[in-house]
């Protein structure tokens, strides 16, 4: 190797250790489509109404910061995209079952969309509600409650999959499948529905969870009921994420449970709080699938204000920060909450959401937030809109990278005074773009470059997006969120030279790879305009 390729060598490795210091924080959206909370407005507008809502939805996450969103496509055992084992569901099309007309594929048409955005998808499904309100709800015949009615119980209003049979387990593992394996969705999300929420009847006594006959035929090792309903959630949360992460091994998978764990009056691992309690109650123990390795975040609803009497926020924010394993933390923070007419005094004021948010970026292991709902943010009864687009999210920042999702071997060919050198990048990250250039164009430069090649041992995964880095002068500095313009899908980008502050001046660009896991490559070549106002 002549020293010229030493050279290369050296600041390849040199960029790999600055290309660190870009910010990473989830800032999500929780999009819940049961019942039309979020979207569509209506049931029974036409696919080309729905769509044009879903875009403007989509603009205005871009407007404030939002860089993914979370869409419930299966909210109740029903479809918002065209699934081969469950109906079109009622709140796409007004009736459960029916095609749209004209036809269309919801999720299809989101994660396009998204993708234009660099916002990343994920799909929200509710596995175990299969019915959301036996009064009102409209059922189709092919739906699975009439095909296999030994498989559910119905609780108070709403019929439920029974998670202690293992024909149900596998039949939602098979919907779980069957959408990472024919949707390019980033992940997989459920919320905090899995053993229904306790209800009490008219004599003020909760009523059980009617499942004695399933606990009898396959529950014969468990002395308690109660473990037996948390084990049979532990198989079907170890299967699920093992199954799809087969399909795709980049797929995060998530949960969004309710703020409290486990309340510490009933165990001193638990926070110091007193409300309904996932563990003891949905029968979900979240912590054991962190610990596990068989989620890749949780994202607890803390849909309380700082200083509640029995759910502090604060409290729970530090309880959730000790209780990460190792895995990423998303606070699930209540948007819907702050309004002029709030229940309780601080949803009234203007800065509760802003304090909450300053206040969890504070420690170490939360790593962003996800906002409930994004019908709220639409109406922006507060104005905090503007808080998130002109200070807390005013600069930009990608999803955080998951240090434990596959490696990749990526190799670069360099061919560097005839002789040719490999170069082993970051073993989770893409290679860099290349062939960076510019040309003006009107008012425009327009700065392009080549996508890299990817070549992994198993499966190839390419680069998605591309992150560009601005700098005054003729130099690269650090690679931090101030200097990030942009993020694009794109591999060329238009540069306004009105907008820039300084003209006959130099400004230096390079341009960094992400990849569908979120992994960023080395830098780039630098590539510098000298710009002149028109």
């Amino acid at each position: 190797m002549n020293i010229r390729s030493v050279t290369v060598l050296f600041f390849l490795n040199f960029f790999v250790l600055i290309s660190f210091a870009q910010k990473e924080e989830m800032r999500g959206l929780w999009v819940a489509t049961a019942k039309n909370i979020d979207y569509p407005v209506s049931k029974y507008s036409k696919p080309e109404a729905q769509q044009k809502e879903f875009i403007e939805l989509l603009e205005l996450c871009k407007n404030v910061g939002i860089n993914a969103v979370f869409v419930q496509v299966r909210p109740a055992a029903d479809a918002f995209y065209d699934s081969p084992y469950e109906p079109w569901s009622e709140w796409l099309t007004g009736k459960q079952g029916k095609t749209p007309e004209p036809y269309w594929d919801p999720m299809k048409f989101m994660i396009e969309e998204c993708k234009k955005r660099d916002i990343e998808f994920h799909a929200w499904v509710n596995p175990f509600r299969a019915v959301a309100n036996i009064n009102t709800a409209d059922i189709a015949d092919n739906h699975i409650t009439k095909r296999k009615p030994e498989w559910f119980f119905t609780y108070d209003i709403n019929t439920y999959f029974d998670p202690g049979i293992p024909e149900v387990r596998e039949y939602l593992l098979k919907i779980l499948e069957d959408i990472v394996a024919r949707y390019d969705v980033d992940g997989v999300h459920f919320d905090d529905y899995f053993y229904p929420y306790p209800v009490r009847d008219a004599a003020n006594n909760i009523i059980p969870v009617p499942d004695e006959t399933t606990f009898k035929k396959y529950g014969k090792s468990f002395s308690d009921v109660r473990d037996w309903r948390r084990d049979n959630l532990n198989r079907f949360i170890a299967d699920a994420n093992k199954r799809m992460k087969n399909i795709n091994p980049t797929i995060k998978f998530g949960i969004g449970p309710s703020g409290v764990w486990r309340n510490k009056g009933n165990d001193p691992d638990g926070s110091d709080t007193r409300g309904l309690a996932h563990y003891d109650w949905l029968y979900a123990d979240v912590v054991k699938w962190l610990k596990n390795d068989w989620i890749d975040y949780v994202a607890p609803q803390i849909y309380w204000h700082i200083g509640h009497p029995s759910a502090d926020f604060a409290t729970l924010v530090q309880w959730w920060d000790n209780h990460t394993y190792g895995k990423h933390l998303y606070i699930g923070q209540g948007i819907y909450m702050a309004a002029p007419d709030a229940a309780f005094s601080s949803w009234k004021s203007t800065k509760e959401l802003p304090n909450q948010l300053r206040y969890l970026r504070k420690f170490k292991n939360v790593d962003g937030v996800i906002f409930y709902k994004a019908s709220a943010l639409k109406q922006n009864p507060l104005g905090y809109n503007d808080s998130l687009r002109t200070e807390l999210f005013a600069e930009a920042a990608i999803t955080p990278k998951m240090e434990w999702l596959p490696e990749l071997v990526a190799i670069d060919i360099a061919n560097i005074d005839e002789v040719t050198t490999v170069i082993v990048a970051d073993l989770q990250a893409p290679p860099a773009p290349s062939s960076i250039t510019s040309v003006k164009v009107g008012k425009f430069y327009m700065l392009t470059w080549k996508a890299p090649r990817v070549s992994g041992k198993d499966f190839d995964d390419p680069a998605v997006s591309y992150n560009i880095y601005r700098f005054e002068g003729l130099y690269v500095g650090k690679l931090t969120k101030k200097s990030l313009i942009k993020k694009t899908t794109d591999t060329h980008f238009f540069i306004n030279r009105n907008r820039f502050t300084l003209f006959k001046k130099h400004y230096t660009f390079v341009i960094t790879a992400t990849d569908k896991a979120g992994n960023e490559s080395i830098v780039s070549e630098s590539h510098t305009i000298r710009l002149k106002k028109i």
